[in-house]
């Protein structure tokens, strides 16, 4: 039996992620907006983050080595969006390298500056993070 239904995304809800550690969770969904929570305190969220013309936002992937970080992807568009949670509202960066839209993220775990994304142009690309705030132009490497 659920203890806490949590209500605060207006559409369905399509990723969750873990931050390190036991409390904290964020979650994407059709309604565009990553919300930010804590299993401390259920009876609200945070809104961290709303995609322009609210585009649904469809896989979340939270960075292991450095928590403040998150990246997400917007549905039908080749970019990453990577949220700085102590910065909320705007992206922090944005990757754009694919020719076609991404379909997964996935942090290095041994690295807390190197995300990986995957394309529906066959591509998976490897960013360094490390300069930012500068963008980031180009990934450093690209398996296709």
């Amino acid at each position: 039996q659920a203890k806490t239904q949590l209500i605060a995304h207006d559409k369905e809800v399509f990723d969750i992620a873990f931050k390190k550690g036991v409390d904290i969770f964020a979650s994407v969904g059709a309604d565009g907006s990553v919300r930010m929570f804590d299993l401390r305190s259920l009876e609200h969220s945070t809104i961290i983050y709303e995609s322009e013309e609210m585009m649904p936002l469809l896989r979340l992937a939270w960075n292991k080595q450095d928590p403040n970080y998150l990246a997400t992807i917007v549905m039908d568009l080749p970019k990453v969006v990577i949220l700085d949670i102590r910065s909320p509202s705007h992206p922090v960066a944005e990757l754009h390298g694919h020719m076609a839209c991404v379909n997964a993220i996935a942090w290095a775990p041994h690295s807390s500056c190197h995300v990986c994304s995957a394309g529906d142009d066959s591509q998976a690309l490897i960013w360094d993070l490390s300069h930012m705030p500068k963008p980031v132009e180009d990934p450093i490497l690209a398996y296709k």
